[in-house]
Parts: C-alpha cells; structure tokens; sequence
C-alpha cells in the first residue's frame, strides 16, 4: 500500500518523469519507485519503509519503523552515511538488479550489494520487517539476492540474525547512532566473535567495551538472566557454515526489540518492549549491568564481584602485579602468581565456581570429549592454562581450553560455571593434588558459620573428630566434620571419603557440599541432617517411642536402597566397610542416608572380594571373615545391614546386648528367638502393639539372612530389596549367625571398651565404638 503526503493511496499511478509507474501493497518492481513523502507497508501492517529525518535534522534517509506505534521508532537506516539534504530521495530497482537510492540527477547515494543479475528481481516488505530483493522466476521465496536482515542497524529484531554466514563471507553486527539526531555509524557495535568458543561482544570502535561470556549451553555464561522465559525464545547456532545468535516471539502480540545506543561517551545494549498503556518503551535489561561488566575491569587472574566495595579480588594463588595501584582501587594491570608453574610432574588444578568464563580469544574447543579427557589433554600440554565443559547442559559435555592470560572473569552467584585452572604443585591443597573436585571452603567461612566450633555447636563426636552446626551465609544449614589430631583416622580416611562421596549421587547418600583444608586443619561440609543419626531415635527410650513401625521399616529399605546403588548401581562399586546405626543420617523426613565413607574400598570390574592387613571398623557390625582374617567383599556390608535390621526392630545395640538368660548377643538372642518360634518377642516393646505382625517377622527373618556366617549363605543387597519389597518371595531357612555370642572378634581376646587394637598374625584390628 502505498501513501503519498500522509494519504493513503490505493490503485493509482504515480509519475516518475513521464513515466506511470503502478504501485502495490508491499512489493516494488523495475517499473516502479518510491519517492519522499510515499511510503510501504509491510505485509501485515506492523512496520513501514519510507524517507524520513531524526527530530533535530534536515537530513533525509531511507528507513524502517513501526507504522503501529505513534512515536517514530526507526529501527533500519539504509543510507544512513550517505543523507540526502532534501527530498529529492527516490528508492527503485537499478539496472544492475540492485536496490538503489539516488536523487532527481540520478546521483546514487546508497546501493545493494548483490553480484547477481537477473531478468525479474522484485523488493518484497515482509511482515518480519525484512526489505529483502530476489528473483520472481525463483520458486524457492527464501532464496534472497539481499536482505536487510543481513545487514543491521542499531536494532535486532525477532528473526534477525546475528553473527557469521561463514559461505558467503557475512558478518551481520549492529552499530550504533552517532547520536539522537544522526544514524550514521557510531563508534559503538555488538555481534558474534569469530572464535572457537562463540561468545558476543560489544564493542567501542576496535576495543572490547563488554563480553558476554561463551555460550555454555543454556545462556551466555555471563548472562545470569538470561534463562527461559514466555516472552521469547532464543537460539544459538554454531555450525560449519554459520554461528549466530536469534530469537523468536512465544507471543506475537508483544513488540520487542533489542537496541544498541550510544548516549554521551558510553554505549548500552538494551532489551525493549512496548507497553501500550504507558505509549512508551520499557526497557527490560540494559548491558553493562554494573561495574563487573566493564571489559577487563580488573585485568588477568582477577575476579570481578559487584556485591564487594573492592570488587577486584585475585584469585587464590595469585597476587596482584602492583600492590599499590590495587591498593588504589587501579586494578588494571590484574594479578600474577605466586609460584610461577614450570610443567612439572606435581601441577594440577584448581577448580573455581560460579565464574563468567574468560575470553576465549585464545581458546581451544572439543565437543565431543568429556571432562576427564580434557583434564588430562590440559595437563599434558604446557601452556593450557585452564580447561572446563564447554556444555554445561546434563551432566556436561565437551571440552575448551585456554592457553594465554586469563582476562574479564567476574563472580556471579546462582550461576557462573566451574574453571579449572593450572597451578603449581606448591599451590595445591591435598584435595586438589588428587583431582578431588569438590568446592572448598575458606577456615574463616567454617568458624564463622560454627560460631568458632563453639560447644553449643557441637553435634556429636566419632572417630573421625568432633561435628558441628552451622549456618553458611546465615541461611543453608551444615554439618562440619573437624578431623582431630588425636584422631584413629588420618589424612588418607578424609581423602578417600571425598574421592568416593564426591563422585555418588543417591537419595539415600548423604551429600558432601566440599571440604576445607588449611594447615592442619582437616574438614568435610555436609547437608544438615536436622535428626541426626539412627542411633540417637531407636536407642533412646524417649526418642524411640516417637519411631513407629512404618517408619522403621522405611529407614530398612532406604539403606537396603543406598547400599543396592553402592554394591551394584553407581559407576563405582564401593564396599562401605563400617555401615553401623551412627552413620546412618536422618533428613526432616526420616529418610536415611548412608554416611561416613573415609573407611569405604572402591572394587574394580569383576573383582568380588579383597583382603588387607589394616582391619578398621566397629566390633558388632563386622561380618566373621573380614574381623578374623581380614577378607572383605559386598557380603561383608550385608552382615552389617543384617545387624542393623535387628538392631531397628529390637531397639537394642548387638554389641553389650544383655539377657539375664544367656550370654548372647542380640544376633544370638534373634535366632534363639527364631527357633522357639516367639520372634515376636524381639520386637521394641514401644511398637509391639502396633506393629504389623507378619512384616516384622518378615524383617526379622531377612536380617538373620543377612548375619549368618557363610558368606555363599548370605543374600546380595539386590535380593534382600526384592525380598523387602514382595511377600511372594520364598525366603530360605536362615543357619546359625556369625559371632552370635558375645565374644571379641579374636578369641581369648575379650573387648568391651570404646577402642582398642589388637595385633593378630600379621594384620592389625582397629575397634572402634561411638561415632
């Protein structure tokens, strides 16, 4: 449709010298022209080409705006550095069937750059607010000789690329206005950089004004509010022949934009929208956010944090380059290490949290190799200098390594990505020496959050060392587990604890949040579990009245269930080794969940059992063949878990089990019990009246399964669940447990103390009692 002087005209003619040229709704063939004052709908009416000028200039251009929003919102500029000074602009098809601009003197201001000749070119307006030129005689509508789309303003719109078509050489970017009154370019872009690992960037002339940070995946990775939403829906696509950024309305009805302005000396990439009620654009972000966004605010090994009034800090193990420009808050010239790294054999990692990845000008990328493959590909080359996921999606995938200078890394909280970055081997924690990725935490945010390991913190104390409340930030609750010196556990039980726990993932494992390691001290940080261990209900007249059957027989199949995935399940088969009632923890909801792994042995391929020398767990649980002789396997567990199935029915510890009718312990008490026919009886009195009969004894007879003292006899922890979990299984007649008597695992050796050791051949036996 064609207006002409602000009147809409259809069906008529209009001259072009002394020529009639017919005009139609939104397409301009070689016959016809647009001249100032006339202008194109698009094809639904949302935007209109025609001439115009800014509000304080004579100037005359070529432009796109919104044709249903009364301000004037330009959102395409053609000639935008080549104005015309009068109205004498007449837009057609040249000669060349190119799109071009020239004057009444057929002076050319501003052309199409299309190689192609063709008999039938024709300019379509579409509706997206695409101008674009092809050939009528193709069929294929999308086959463009030009789009506008191609070749950007200021502003992105829905369906616009932006980014490489890396076949034909295109770069579509945007550029800022010179100012309010003047499209022409400004000193100010924004588009995709031509790297491996593809990140936007703004820019102010040829030096990086902000970063996004690499597309991980989900967002860019230093775009926290970048996340799904119903307004639109955005896409990257990183292919052969093409990498770009777009995105599309999910309601066609909203007016959104993206704009790139340059007001004063600064430039901002905003995201708009038009409100209707208001007449007016809102704007919904605005890029730099803050201080951190600042290109290299805080120059190489530094991290940036808004939330500080400092917000450059080193990363651990740097310092900065000169101690007194950062003591003036002049943090440009960043950081460098403390001990240089020299590729030696002893040089690791040190993994960083919720970080905006640096820049990937030097970057190198592997989609298909995982995070362990590109640790060690790093490492064997000396001038990786980090290396992390390149998809962060799932469980991650890919690879991306670095190999200069670290630069414009801020800390965002809630989102970020972990980096792994190379260190001296002096540099590194035991944690980090032994590849343990696990999150560590400063010795001041543990004593702050524990109060200073006061003693109303004070949780309990096993083997391991004393455990504490406490509060991280004021707000996630923790369990701190602070090895002491004095400790039967050393340095090798932390490591193993944090190698296995973090590396298993179960409802039924308790969840290790990371460890800190600062001279000598030693601690693992852990979920809270606010009702503490198993032991402190069912061993507690008070508390075990509270535990009824149901819930009783729930914490059974939830252990059953955590040591299924530990036997059988998980990617590592782990023979936990001192399963007992203290280290099974109990969340708000009274599920279980298996502790305490620093005893626990990884089993590889088809290896079924093993045998050692340093014999460690707690007498009353251990199974007869790992106490004697030191043979340990999944059946060993199973005994373990036979003795617990006991001890949630009965209420009763097996070890100091007292009856003043004999001298067995609980084991031998239960199958006593079992052969007179009278199970009943070893029910807690606290639940014999409420109790479902058939269930207990059910329970009752898989947990003699479990202790007896062959191990061909016992059942796997696959059976035991599919025995818990269906009546119609037959079970078989149990045989007489192992250690059914109250005896030290060594014979003449009585033992009733909390700890105690005793040497046996060559092989050494550690008790330990009290968790």
């Amino acid at each position: 449709m064609l207006r002409i002087s602000g009147k809409r005209v259809v069906g008529q003619t209009v001259k072009d010298g002394s020529q009639e040229i017919p005009v139609t709704a939104n397409t301009l063939t070689p016959s016809q022209s647009i001249i100032d004052g006339q202008t194109l709908l698009s094809q639904g009416g949302t935007f209109e080409l025609g001439f115009f000028s800014p509000s304080n200039s004579k100037n005359r251009y070529l432009g796109i705006w919104y044709k249903t929003i009364p301000t004037q919102t330009v959102v395409w500029v053609a000639n935008r550095d080549s104005p015309l000074n009068d109205t004498s602009g007449i837009l057609k098809i040249g000669s060349s069937s190119n799109l071009v601009i020239v004057n009444q003197s057929e002076s050319v201001f501003w052309s199409t750059n299309s190689s192609r000749t063709v008999e039938n070119p024709v300019v379509e307006f579409l509706e997206s607010g695409n101008l674009i030129l092809r050939d009528s005689q193709d069929g294929n509508s999308e086959n463009y000789l030009w789009q506008s789309f191609d070749h950007p303003s200021d502003t992105l719109l829905p369906g616009m690329k932006l980014g490489w078509n890396l076949k034909t050489g295109v770069n579509r970017f945007l550029t800022s206005w010179r100012n309010f009154d003047d499209p022409s370019q400004g000193d100010y872009t924004c588009g995709i950089d031509y790297t491996p690992y593809i990140e936007s960037s703004v820019r102010n002339m040829s030096n990086k004004y902000y970063r996004s940070g690499p597309w991980n995946g989900l967002r860019w990775s230093g775009a926290p509010d970048m996340k799904p939403n119903t307004i639109f829906r955005y896409e990257i696509m990183q292919m052969a022949e093409e990498s770009y950024y777009i995105f599309h309305l999910v309601n066609q009805s909203v007016i959104m934009r993206f704009l790139l302005s340059q007001t004063g000396t600064e430039g901002t990439f905003q995201r708009l929208t038009w409100v209707d009620k208001t007449n007016s654009w809102v704007r919904l972000v605005s890029i730099p956010r803050d201080r951190c966004d600042d290109y290299a605010l805080c120059g190489v090994y530094s991290s940036c944090d808004a939330t500080n009034v400092a917000v450059c800090q080193c990363l651990k193990g740097f310092k900065p380059k000169s101690p007194q420009d950062w003591s003036e808050t002049d943090w440009s010239q960043g950081c460098e290490r403390v001990a240089p790294v020299n590729c030696s054999k002893g040089e690791g990692f040190v993994k960083y949290t919720g970080l905006k990845l640096p820049d990937t000008t030097n970057s190198w990328l592997n989609s298909s190799m995982n995070l362990e493959e590109c640790r060690v590909k790093c490492l064997n080359n000396c001038s990786c200098m980090a290396y992390t996921n390149s998809n962060i999606r799932g469980d991650g995938s890919g690879c991306v390594m670095w190999f200069k200078d670290l630069i414009d890394m801020r800390q965002l909280t809630g989102a970020g990505q972990d980096l792994y970055i190379r260190m001296a081997a002096s540099e590194l924690s035991e944690c980090e020496k032994d590849n343990l990725e696990m999150p560590l935490f400063d010795l001041s945010t543990i004593a702050t959050a524990t109060n200073n390991f006061s003693e109303d913190k004070k949780l309990g104390e096993g083997g391991f060392g004393p455990v504490y409340k406490g509060k991280l930030d004021g707000e996630r609750e923790i369990a701190v587990k602070r090895l002491s010196r004095n400790s039967i556990q050393g340095v090798s039980e932390f490591k193993n604890e944090v190698l296995l726990i973090s590396k298993l993932q179960h409802r039924n494992l308790v969840k290790l949040l990371g460890c800190c390691i600062q001279g000598e001290e030693r601690m693992l940080v852990y979920e809270y579990m606010p009702n503490k261990s198993l032991d402190s209900s069912i061993f507690d007249e008070t508390k075990s009245i509270l535990l009824d059957w149901q819930q009783r027989f729930q914490i059974v199949l939830g252990i059953a269930r955590g040591l299924l995935y530990l036997h059988h399940d998980s990617r590592l088969r782990i023979i936990h080794r001192d399963l007992k009632a203290s280290n099974i923890l109990l969340d708000k909801d009274m599920v279980p969940k298996i502790s305490d792994f620093g005893m626990a042995r990884i089993f590889t391929g088809d290896q079924i059992e093993e045998n050692t020398k340093r014999v460690v767990g707690t007498y009353g649980y251990m199974s007869p063949e790992y106490a004697v002789d030191g043979n340990f396997s999944v059946k060993s567990d199973v005994f373990s878990f036979g003795v617990l199935v006991l001890e949630i029915i009965s209420g009763k510890k097996n070890r100091g089990f007292f009856h003043p009718d004999h001298e067995l312990n609980l084991l031998g008490h239960a199958w006593s019990l079992w052969n007179e026919g009278k199970s009943i009886e070893l029910v807690d009195e606290s639940i014999r009246d409420s109790c479902l009969v058939p269930e207990v004894v059910r329970c009752t007879h898989i947990g003699l399964l479990c202790v007896q003292k062959s191990i061909e006899q016992r059942p796997t922890m696959s059976t035991v669940l599919l025995m818990l979990s269906s009546e119609s299984v037959v079970l078989p007649e149990p045989q007489r447990p192992g250690f059914y008597v109250e005896r030290s695992p060594i014979e003449g050796k009585p033992s009733y103390s909390n700890e105690g050791s005793y040497i046996s051949n060559d092989f050494t036996i550690t008790l330990v009692e009290g968790r």
